[in-house]
């Protein structure tokens, strides 16, 4: 009754001013982010509302850092508290997490381009097979923990990737930048965008290749990008955006503890291979209603495909001698209607806005999974589909939902945002499953078929609420709350694996987040965020080690209990010359710190040997530190980044023994150093990766592109020519 309540009052509260301001200018979109390459969103940034929010922009065209690898240490290296998993060095996919959160494929966060989401499957299968590459995005938003009730209900936020917009000032530029790196490493980006008239576009085909630090990494990428908008009139734009990527990478496999510690470069996997084929389209209607009243409707889907092939039994140290390989197979197809109405209106003088939204989404998407005989090659198919498919499986699922939040201003300097989400979730899973025993020649000797028919709908409702408080221009205190949720995904739904399973009893993700905090900028020289957070994680999915039949010691997946996640994370940037007012036009030196301390335990749990362990991939100290020089047109950064010791399962086993999957992530430092010069029409830009060699990990996987330990890359060179007219 009390969110009926609620939603009487937002919607009641447009009609509170009679009066239509034609008067006032058009509304004016100004940032938060005064100077540098990072910041805060406004209150009201677009179309969204981020008052009382921890919000992080990294503004990407400013970075002097390695671009061409997407190398995420670097771009994201002012966000605190993000954990970040280092699959490779091509930058192919991105795998970040927070307070606690799996950065496995970051689907623990609503991973948005522009706007409009990107993940293989919302619902379903929330994991980011396509990342945009560095070099076409304009900036980078982070909404964290609160944003679940405009952009669904994760436990993460949102993270969104806007692309670079074409200037309203020539009809036709270019830009390309080619980059020569370690090990054989290429990438090309080459762009043209405009505007003439009321059409406004930007297009680029992003081309990278290389063969890795390790034996049998190599990959190759083709990333291609078109966005075209139409400004009507004054009152109507239309837009039509698409992407198409599409990549193939061989995978090294993992390591064993002795593996790695003997030589991280190592690898014995020659047959593993990895390819992404990604459909991206979105259309936009875009209509300014009056100077207050503004509604934003788009249409996107997605057509896309993941196959895995490769040899990877539980012992990294097997040779692999060929024969049969794992392959896995999936296809993913949604489409999405997503509707936002922006209004404001003033009450006793004061200016409020309200937020509601719609959204409808249908996604159907396929797993097939078993063991082929086909060479050594990319051979992604299956020949004889009645003895090789293990499990077949289709997904379909249909999520409706609406939200609406309002921002209610008490005092010109103090305000608070409540909102409520209500949510329609039905997922399914429709296939079959083989339990098959074979003999020492491969030959059947049992087979039994588990036809499954699984369907869970689900409605519920969320709330939050945020408030802010603004001392002056340039003092704010802001804190949140909001209920969260994650679905049991296809993943925990179904998987063949002779040693993991899944509990048949798996139950959906529940909790909440809240944040206090307060940021600033001290005259233009000294600017900080810093806030306490907590999160509470009911029915966590995790991993475990179990006895199957009295004898046979497996990994499990299943609710492993309540984690409790408490912490701090900060950013505190200083501009030293203009503390001391030497030359600023000239010369520039900022020195940062990024420090987030993080506790993460479970509670509370029905598993044996779980209660009073930390959670996995949460290091209690996650640190971030550097300078920033420039002269002139010259700049040079140096970032040091200092983890301490992690683990990978929710027993917090010291050592992987023979698989290498459980275990300790030991501590580790990395430093990075970049430089760059401009001059007119043209830039070049030279960046050493892990400047010490340090040998390191930062995860070790149950599944692709291990299983065992992922090595991180040894030390690296990038040099990058660019012009731009």
């Amino acid at each position: 009754m009390g969110y009926r309540l609620l939603l009487i009052l937002m919607l009641g509260a447009i009609t509170a001013n009679a009066q239509d301001s034609t008067k006032k200018l058009k509304e004016v979109e100004v940032r938060d982010v005064k100077s540098g390459n990072f910041g805060s969103l406004r209150q009201v940034d677009g179309m969204k509302l981020t008052a009382g929010k921890k919000s992080e922009v990294i503004l990407v065209e400013q970075l002097t850092v390695n671009k061409a690898t997407n190398n995420t240490r670097q771009v994201y290296a002012k966000v605190a508290g993000l954990n970040i998993f280092e699959n490779d060095g091509s930058g192919l996919q991105l795998s970040i997490g927070g307070r606690g959160l799996d950065p496995n494929r970051t689907s623990n966060f609503n991973v948005r381009q522009n706007g409009y989401d990107i993940s293989a499957d919302a619902l379903g299968y929330p994991e980011s097979y396509y990342t945009p590459p560095t070099e076409a995005l304009k900036r980078i938003e982070i909404i964290k923990g609160a944003a679940g009730l405009q952009y669904g209900t994760q436990f993460g936020g949102l993270l969104n990737f806007e692309m670079k917009q074409p200037g309203a000032d020539k009809a036709l530029s270019v830009e390309s930048k080619q980059t020569f790196g370690s090990w054989n490493f290429f990438g090309s980006y080459n762009s043209i965008s405009g505007t003439k008239g009321k059409l406004s576009y930007y297009a680029y085909i992003h081309y990278k290749r290389g063969d890795g630090w390790r034996p049998n990494s190599r990959f190759e990428s083709l990333n291609a990008y078109a966005d075209i908008h139409y400004q009507v009139n004054s009152k109507h734009m239309l837009g039509f955006e698409y992407t198409r990527l599409q990549y193939l990478a061989q995978q090294p496999g993992g390591l064993d503890d002795n593996m790695f510690d003997k030589d991280p470069m190592q690898s014995n996997r020659t047959r593993n291979w990895f390819a992404v084929q990604w459909n991206l389209a979105d259309f936009e209607w875009d209509y300014v209603m009056s100077s207050r009243s503004r509604l934003q409707t788009r249409v996107y889907g997605l057509m896309a495909s993941r196959d895995a092939i490769g040899f990877r039994p539980n012992r990294p140290s097997q040779p692999d001698n060929g024969g049969a390989r794992d392959l896995l197979k999936g296809t993913f197809q949604n489409i999405a209607l997503e509707s936002r109405f922006l209004h404001r209106y003033t009450i006793a003088g004061a200016e409020q806005t309200l937020l509601v939204g719609v959204r409808a989404y249908n996604g159907y998407s396929t797993n097939k999974q078993g063991y082929v005989n086909n060479g050594t090659g990319a051979d992604f198919s299956f020949r004889n589909e009645t003895t090789e498919v293990l499990s077949d499986y289709a997904f379909p699922n249909t999520n409706y939902a609406a939200f609406a939040e309002q921002i209610v201003r008490i005092t010109p300097k103090w305000n608070i945002t409540p909102g409520v989400r209500v949510e329609h979730i039905k997922t399914k899973a429709d296939g079959s499953y083989h339990d098959r025993v074979l003999d020492l020649r491969d030959s059947i000797i049992s087979d039994v078929v588990t036809y499954e028919n699984r369907e869970l709908p689900r409605t519920f409702v969320l709330a939050g609420v945020g408030s802010s408080y603004k001392f002056n221009a340039d003092l704010e205190a802001y804190g949140n709350f909001s209920q969260n949720y994650r679905s049991v995904t296809f993943n925990d739904i179904r998987v063949v694996n002779p040693s993991f399973e899944i509990d048949p009893n798996i139950q959906d993700e529940k909790g909440w987040s809240s944040d206090l905090g307060f940021r600033g900028n001290v005259r233009g020289k000294f600017r900080f965020d810093a806030n306490v957070f907590y999160l509470y994680y009911g029915n966590r999915i995790g991993e475990y080690f179990a006895v199957k039949n009295n004898t046979q010691v497996i990994r499990r997946r299943g609710n492993v209990g309540v984690a409790q996640i408490y912490g701090l994370e900060s950013f505190m940037e200083l501009d030293v010359l203009k503390l001391w007012n030497v030359n600023p036009d000239k010369w520039g030196t900022t020195i940062y710190s990024n420090l987030a301390l993080t506790e993460a335990t479970y509670t509370k749990s029905p598993v044996k040997n779980i209660e009073g362990k930390r959670v996995e991939y949460v290091p209690f100290i996650n640190w971030k530190a550097g300078v920033q020089a420039n002269y002139r047109k010259f700049k040079l950064t140096y970032q040091f980044s200092y983890l301490s010791e992690q683990y990978a399962d929710a027993t917090n086993a010291d050592k992987g023994g023979y698989s290498g999957v459980n275990g300790m992530v030991p501590t580790y430092y990395l430093m990075d150093l970049s430089a760059g010069y401009s001059w007119k029409w043209l830039t070049l830009e030279g960046t050493v990766n892990n400047l010490a060699d340090v040998p390191y990990f930062t995860r070790r996987a149950t599944g692709y592109p291990g299983p065992g330990i992922i090595p991180g890359d040894g030390r690296g060179f990038y040099i990058t020519a660019g012009v731009k007219f």
